[in-house]
């Protein structure tokens, strides 16, 4: 059983507290740009044990009846089919999902805009797929001269090109599938066209991390770091809330950097001085609140470091991330004083590759191992075969443990086996005919049919959410659906299992 380091209960009723409190002191339309996952917050939920992925939208829940909600995403991220790496999905997909998930707690959410649009031909498209569903789609270009030439992006010729997102309610949420996608832009640009109209309009900024009130060392936020190493985003000290109210807090370069230009922005938008005298200031993420158990929070974010750190190696093997991205992860893990190795099913997934090759397996190089890590600590591992991944023999070898089977035991029928591998061979024209694990997985489910052992096997799948995994190769996709979908954290070296490119 995981230890719990973080209320998540406690955080919402706080959260929404100080979010009523900033509404009450604005005196006109309050824009909160929504950094980090609004909803299915992962990485939250993985170096806070306990908090609620879905925390941040049911603070929101609670304040839907004035509520309006506008997604950004990037014309760039809808070209280059980004993907979301926590559900390996594209951005553009994961605006749909958003706008479901927004209707599965009752919010409304009927508004995109698309950001940087250049006229290109997929987000063109996306854009009209978009409107068949229903769903209000704008589109805002680069604003010239922005940031730095105030007097440029303040005007007609500046946000006044931009068209402006027609918004009723009070409170305005909005936010975006990743960084990057306009939010802090659109907020901006909304005031500029509310304040022509002769209304005041305020902003604020919920961004989980980095936490303000958690020491700059801490590897929670150091996690933070490790998850925007693509970006290059440092932690430093708001120097600004330091001259200005003698307290050190916690903010990270870009706010920092953005602040002198967006507090000029702000008071030139509105005619008058800013609120705020700090970027802390502008933030109201009480997160740090929420932790009850600092140590356990601490190592989470440690391992969460270690596996950003590996999710690292393998996108630049596969050609995903640059030199720079790896420099940077790396010079995380020796800020951080973490190794590789700290994970507990790194060496052990390593070690069973080993022993596979010394027994004479996989001599032309193809052998792959895995380990996972169980509730109660165990271990267990497992190494590839004709007939399963090792992604595959792992998660059978834990179910068996789990559910106390007999290791021997077959969980799945020989004649699924050789019928699914027959389709692959002879019917699809697959080069490799062993199972991965989305086909395991359903294998195994035609198996607990006909067998009470692969029944128990079945029952036993869920307590797998959650668990961690590390494999000595590269995932193929087949491996890596399968590990999502049972909600399991899994890192592999940056080695791909077979020696063709293709």
């Amino acid at each position: 059983m995981k230890k719990i380091g973080f209320d998540s209960d406690k955080y919402i009723q706080e959260q929404t507290r100080y979010i009523l409190e900033r509404v009450h002191e604005s005196k006109g339309r309050l824009y909160i740009e929504c950094g980090g996952k609004l909803l299915h917050d992962l990485h939250a939920s993985r170096v806070l044990p306990g908090f609620d992925p879905n925390a941040k939208m049911k603070v929101f829940q609670s304040l839907k009846e004035h509520l309006d909600i506008i997604i950004c995403i990037y014309a760039g991220d809808i070209e280059k089919r980004k993907i979301r790496g926590d559900f390996g999905i594209s951005y553009d997909a994961d605006v749909l999902k958003m706008i479901d998930d927004f209707s599965k707690y009752d919010i409304k959410c009927d508004k995109v805009v698309i950001t940087r649009f250049e006229g290109q031909a997929s987000a063109v498209l996306f854009k009209e797929k978009l409107q068949r569903m229903g769903i209000k789609v704008y589109t805002h270009s680069a604003t010239p001269g922005y940031p730095s030439n105030i007097d440029l992006v303040v005007s007609p010729e500046g946000y006044g090109k931009n068209e402006y997102i027609p918004v009723e309610a009070p409170v305005v949420v909005v936010n975006a599938p990743g960084p990057g996608s306009g939010k802090l832009a659109t907020c901006l640009n909304q005031m500029y066209h509310e304040a022509r109209m002769g209304e005041t309009p305020h902003y604020s900024k919920l961004e989980t991390f980095p936490i303000w009130n958690l020491p700059l060392d801490h590897p929670v936020n150091i996690a933070y770091e490790a998850a925007t190493a693509d970006l290059g985003d440092v932690n430093l000290i708001d120097h600004f809330h330091l001259q200005a109210y003698g307290k050190v807090t916690v903010n990270y370069n870009r706010d920092l950097e953005a602040y002198p230009l967006l507090k000029k922005i702000i008071e030139r938008i509105n005619n008058s001085q800013c609120p705020y005298k700090s970027p802390t200031d502008m933030g109201v993420n009480r997160c740090g609140f929420g932790i009850t158990d600092d140590e356990v929070c601490r190592e989470a974010g440690r391992q969460e470091i270690i596996r950003r750190y590996f999710k690292i190696k393998t996108d630049y093997a596969s050609g995903l991330c640059d030199d720079e991205t790896v420099g940077r992860i790396n010079a995380i893990m020796d800020k951080a004083q973490l190794t590789p190795e700290m994970r507990a099913v790194v060496a052990p997934a390593r070690e069973a590759l080993g022993k596979a090759i010394e027994s004479g397996k996989g001599k032309d190089g193809t052998v792959c191992a895995a380990a996972i890590e169980l509730p109660d600590g165990r271990i267990v591992t497992a190494h590839n075969s004709m007939v399963l991944h090792a992604s595959s023999a792992l998660i059978l070898n834990a179910l068996k443990v789990m559910a106390g089977i007999d290791k021997e035991k077959d969980l799945i029928q020989k004649s699924v086996i050789s019928s699914v591998t027959t389709m692959k061979r002879d019917v699809l024209n697959g080069k490799g005919v062993s199972l991965n694990l989305d086909e395991t997985l359903i294998a195994l489910a035609m198996s607990a049919a006909e067998d009470s052992d692969s029944r128990k096997a079945l029952e036993a799948l869920p307590r797998l959410k959650g668990m961690e995994v590390h494999m000595t190769h590269i995932p193929s996709p087949g491996d890596s659906a399968g590990l999502r979908k049972l909600g399991i954290q899994f890192t592999s070296d940056p080695i791909y299992p077979a020696k063709n490119l293709i």
